[in-house]
């Protein structure tokens, strides 16, 4: 067992002992104490208080060190960015927001970034060395394990791009990039649901997108277009012409700029006259909240999460919006799989995927293997 495979043990925000981390181990005392000593020696561990005294001196506590280093969380939606650094638990210590538009292209996109970062880093007082990674959320199609953007469709000029070798140029630090439903699920289990281990989170703006976290896991699929729920076909689009070019899909008329066009308004106005009670307004997205209940209903007899977070533009309107999907999924689900679900708003809100960006360069800077790569000469 090597030395990160001890410190995910402490990551759970539980302080222990050696003599607790044999016990859970079975590794020999003197192994325990070298692998605790490289993790001190990274400044991964420190002394938590003592534990308490069954005679004689009481044995210290260990635990995880969430200063030891920082992490950059980077949201970029189609017209704006938010960006934030956050400690080694999550918690921000730094962040913006931002107009940005992302039809720029990566390049002008990616100098915001850049310069963004060095901001924070100032801001927090924190050194360009204490930066361990940096997570990234894209509007659009995301090949995970290259971070390239595959056929984005409001994103010219970012097709294929490789935006981790981009921002290794300024920042020598592993980047993590993935779409920004997918982080927005992350971000909401990290800050509001760590406990819950299957939930989807549903991102209902111009497009409809779906993150789905599966026995604690985030599922992105073989190509990592898993939650492409847009484009279902749901009955009341029938011969509705999507952006995508087929008919029949879910974001046809339940996707914001349906709702607009329903209503002769744009997007906010449409949360605003709902908010304010106009009738028309509620009547339009009560009946979006509906046939996004289908896809949904599909969704919860497929995969039975405990947990469906809506969140997004459209998701603004409030209970109205999550009041239609409710009646759908009730009345299409089968009972079991409903006993104990929850169907609620998104608690994180716009920061959502600020969150889940910092999340996912957390996990990856803390992986076991990344921890042996860095213990490597001490």
């Amino acid at each position: 067992m090597r030395a990160g495979d001890v410190f995910a043990l402490l990551r759970d925000g539980q302080p222990r002992t050696r003599a607790q981390l044999v016990e859970v181990t079975g590794l020999a005392r003197s192994t325990v104490a070298a692998r605790v000593d490289v993790l001190m020696r990274l400044g991964l561990v420190a002394p938590y208080g003592d534990a308490v005294s069954t005679g004689g001196r009481p044995p210290s506590l260990l635990a995880l060190n969430p200063a030891a280093r920082v992490v950059a969380g980077i949201d970029l939606g189609a017209t704006h960015a938010r960006a934030g650094l956050a400690d080694l638990a999550g918690t921000v210590l730094a962040e913006v927001r931002a107009d940005l538009d992302i039809a720029d292209g990566p390049v002008a996109v990616l100098a915001w970034v850049e310069q963004t970062i060095r901001a924070l880093l100032t801001t927090a007082g924190r050194a360009d060395a204490d930066l361990a990674a940096i997570g990234i959320g894209l509007p659009g199609p995301v090949e995970h394990s290259t971070g390239r953007a595959i056929n984005p469709p409001i994103m010219p000029g970012w097709d294929a791009y490789d935006v981790p070798a981009h921002v290794q140029r300024g920042f020598d630090v592993p980047v993590l990039i993935d779409n920004d439903v997918n982080i927005m699920a992350l971000g909401e289990r990290h800050a509001h649901l760590s406990g819950v281990d299957d939930l989807v989170f549903i991102k209902v703006s111009t497009g409809i997108g779906c993150g789905i976290i599966s026995g604690g896991e985030l599922q992105r699929g073989a190509q990592g277009t898993a939650g492409d729920v847009g484009h279902i076909r749901v009955a009341r689009a029938e011969g509705v012409l999507c952006r995508c070019g087929n008919d029949g899909c879910l974001e046809a008329v339940a996707g914001a700029p349906a709702l607009a066009a329903a209503l002769g308004a744009t997007v906010p106005d449409v949360v605003a006259r709902v908010r304010a009670g106009d009738r028309d307004a509620v009547q339009v997205v009560r009946q979006a909240g509906r046939d996004l209940g289908e896809v949904v209903a599909m969704i919860v007899n497929f995969i039975n999460p405990s947990v469906v977070v809506i969140g997004g533009a459209t998701a603004a309107a409030g209970e109205h919006l999550l009041a239609g999907i409710r009646e759908t999924v009730y009345q299409r689900s089968l009972p079991l799989a409903t006993e104990h679900l929850s169907i609620v708003p998104s608690a994180a809100g716009e920061r959502s995927g600020l969150l889940g960006a910092a999340a996912m360069a957390i996990a990856h800077a803390l992986s076991p293997d990344a921890i042996e790569a860095a213990s490597v000469g001490l």
